[in-house]
């Protein structure tokens, strides 16, 4: 891609993070879905330090091309039968929505001696064909996944639907808030991951501190 574009795109991500980040803790990651290292790693130069990949194929087939300079994040869905992959190679896995998932990456985090920090993954919107722990099942769920050795939950994340208003994605982040608030209050430095390239700027107005952004950057995909 073009770098001048890339840079600028970039840019007004940046400018449009600090416009609705009044106090200044909303770290932006960078989605890198079928991106280039080249243009990650360009990336990384102008200062970004989180980045995130979805695809477990992907992040294998890119890892030893990555600036190690940017923390690796895993954002996409997660089966247990590939946690073995990444375990060693990611800081933090956004996707936790299954208890058969949390003993797999406890099992393999133990293997290596890690305590594996994930976001538990709420389906605000309660879509029957999207992953993600019901909004009425997450405490029960966070409860269990504490009970882990090897399990570190940072906080929460979540998909809002596709909406056609700012009120609707208002509406789904601030449930998401809502539960946040109500386990994590206590805990300064947890998690809220919500938005993405057509929404972040509504998920920082709710209260997000981390907001997944690709094609605001990149430009959209070529599948």
């Amino acid at each position: 891609m073009d770098k001048e574009i890339l840079k600028k795109n970039y840019e007004n991500v940046l400018e449009n993070i600090r416009k609705y980040d009044k106090e200044g803790k909303v770290k932006l990651l960078i989605a890198t879905k079928m991106q280039s290292c080249e243009d990650i790693n360009y990336l990384v130069e102008l200062g970004a330090d989180l980045i995130g990949e979805n695809k477990v194929n992907e992040l294998t087939e890119k890892y030893e091309g990555y600036d190690k300079r940017a923390e690796l994040h895993f954002i996409g869905t997660l089966q247990s039968n590939k946690v073995k992959y990444i375990i060693d190679k990611v800081s933090l896995i956004h996707s936790v929505d299954k208890i058969s998932l949390l003993e797999e990456i406890n099992k393999r985090a133990a293997k290596i001696g890690k305590t594996m920090d994930v976001l538990l993954e709420v389906n605000s919107g309660k879509e029957e064909n999207k992953s993600g722990i019901f909004p009425e099942d997450v405490y029960d769920f966070y409860k269990k996944a504490t009970e882990f050795s090897n399990i570190r939950v940072r906080g929460l994340m979540t998909m809002a639907p596709r909406c056609n208003s700012r009120e609707e994605y208002l509406k789904y982040f601030g449930l998401t808030k809502e539960i946040f608030d109500s386990i994590f209050k206590d805990d300064k430095n947890a998690i809220l991951s919500m938005g993405m390239s057509e929404s972040y700027t509504y998920a920082i107005e709710v209260g997000a501190n981390l907001v997944r952004v690709g094609s605001k950057i990149f430009g959209e995909r070529k599948y």
